[in-house]
């Protein structure tokens, strides 16, 4: 292979956004989320480590402490996590003082702010704050703050320098560290790509398994190290691959490609949820890559702003083939609601457009509304999750990701505005994780662990769903956004049993359901449904 051979990127290299080593999610993209991560969750886990490797080692390997704040890597690794760890003091320091001064916020407005005005706090507010929030009173007068997140975005805070990509080849459903707890260092097979997400050279990288460019172009693009060549010659091949067969038949085609990820196509549109697909490789389970999406896919619609719903890894690889993103109207400011349009503008996606509940957007031969999510979120102010009707002709697809039905009655004036359903998505994953396991860095004061585990991330369970299914008059009715598949493990950290209780009220749903001639299935792997 020469530097003026046109080469593909295989199918199977796996490719980690990074900020600063750590897996990149949108809350390490908001700069002040950012913060409150690295303060008190990445800081806290790497001191850990340094200090008693062997209790992580121990951890990682018990089940029961699945998806805890425990790093997978061996003891003999702690100088490595050190050396990251000093970096990060260093790299990130900015940021660790903006965290440290949303707190010192906190303090002032619990100590100060008693109903009168607030003019007089802010010549109090802390240094690296000053000019980037507005102090407010809700109307019961509990005192708050609100972030100017278009000018963090635009200040040193948000640092595109540390952002970067990891390359490395995967053959099979390996146990991949999971991305909250275990940074990524450096590893024999793995190639650290030195440029930040919204680089042309992501989305050139990224075209090449499709259509090939010269291998010395795209090295020079990369910035790859003449020591580093061999390395990534590794990862491309001159074979081409099959190409996509456009759907072409009449209706609409729906692929299930796990988790949340639904594939809805017709002659004229294509519209992709909530994307996390599985690289292609020999596996004993079947399921659709990337190799099984369209060339160009107008529509890619985000219902919420958990880190397995809008997955940077995936929306990397597809953003060059991606028309438009549909995301839920972000909460304006507010710390645990940090705007997903403007976390997926600063990385590069030029084409995003907000929508609030029953909100119509008008699409090749239908309709995207934005249907009312309850619940998921632990009970905070959160508005940015929307459900979505996907109307083409006169087919209706519910997309419901995780909403949980805590109030049936919003689904009974839903159901007069849009009519019944045809087929429903929803997850029913309804012993979902505390508070604490996403939100516990931005909670400034500590977390009472009978309140922490009283408020869950939990979906509807088998009374509220099949009340959905009911309301809509859904003919068909799939539970879907369990985790369960085996590639999911590194961002969902779930393992089930029959008698968990997401399995047992699925079942119970799904056995009701065709109890009354209603299609039903708890869907894995992949899934193909015609219409």
């Amino acid at each position: 292979m020469s530097s003026n051979d046109l080469v593909y990127l295989k199918s199977n290299v796996l490719a980690e956004p990074l900020i600063c080593n750590w897996y990149a999610w949108t809350h390490l993209i908001a700069p002040v989320p950012a913060g409150m991560n690295v303060l008190d969750r990445h800081l806290a886990i790497m001191k850990s480590f340094v200090q008693a490797p062997q209790v992580h080692a121990a951890a990682v390997k018990n089940p029961a402490m699945l998806g805890g704040p425990f790093i997978s890597y061996e003891p003999s690794r702690a100088s490595d996590i050190k050396a990251l760890l000093e970096r990060t003091l260093v790299e990130q320091g900015d940021l660790i003082t903006l965290a440290r001064a949303v707190k010192e916020l906190d303090d002032l407005l619990r100590a100060e702010a008693k109903g009168f005005s607030l003019e007089p706090l802010y010549a109090k507010v802390p240094e690296p704050l000053r000019g980037y929030v507005e102090l407010v009173y809700d109307l019961n007068h509990n005192p708050s703050f609100r972030l100017f997140e278009p000018l963090l975005y635009r200040s040193p805070y948000y640092n595109r320098s540390l952002q970067s990509l990891s390359l490395t080849l995967v053959e099979g459903d390996l146990d991949r560290p999971f991305v909250l707890s275990t940074p990524r260092i450096a590893q024999e097979g793995l190639l650290f790509i030195r440029r930040p997400f919204d680089h042309e050279g992501i989305d050139e990288l990224f075209r090449m398994k499709r259509s090939p460019r010269p291998f010395g172009h795209i090295k020079e693009l990369l910035g790859v190290a003449d020591g580093d060549e061999a390395l990534l010659r590794t990862f491309f091949t001159e074979e081409a691959p099959e190409p996509y067969a456009r759907y072409e038949g009449e209706g609409m085609r729906t692929r299930y490609f796990g988790h949340a990820c639904i594939l809805i196509e017709t002659r004229d549109v294509a519209i992709l949820s909530d994307p996390v697909i599985s690289y292609d490789y020999h596996a004993e389970l079947p399921r659709y890559t990337y190799s099984d999406l369209p060339d160009f896919i107008d529509y890619v619609v985000i219902t919420h702003n958990h880190q397995d719903h809008v997955l940077v890894e995936t929306m990397l690889q597809l953003r060059h083939k991606i028309g438009t993103v549909v995301v839920p109207r972000g909460g304006g400011g507010e710390l645990q609601d940090p705007s997903l349009k403007l976390a997926l503008q600063a990385i590069g996606f030029k084409n995003v457009v907000e929508l609030d509940s029953m909100d119509v957007l008008e699409i090749e031969g239908g309709t995207i509304t934005g249907v009312p999510f309850l619940g998921e979120h632990s009970d905070l102010d959160i508005k940015t999750k929307l459900a979505y009707l996907v109307q083409i002709g006169e087919g209706k697809i519910m997309l419901a990701a995780d909403s949980c039905n805590v109030e049936p009655r919003i689904y009974e004036h839903v159901q007069r505005v849009t009519g019944d359903v045809d087929v429903l998505f929803l997850g029913m994953e309804c012993d979902g994780a505390p508070l604490s396991w996403v939100y516990g860095p931005l909670i400034t004061r500590p977390l009472d662990r009978k309140v922490d585990q009283s408020r869950r991330l939990s979906g509807s369970n088998y009374e509220r769903g099949i009340d959905i299914v009911n309301r809509f008059g859904c003919r068909e009715a799939y539970v879907y956004a369990m985790g369960m598949e085996p590639w999911l493990k590194y961002i969902m950290a779930k393992t089930y049993t029959e008698d968990s209780d997401p399995i047992v009220a699925s079942n119970k749903l799904i056995e009701d359901c065709k109890s009354r001639g209603i299609t039903a299935e708890r869907l894995y792997g992949e899934k193909e449904i015609a219409f």
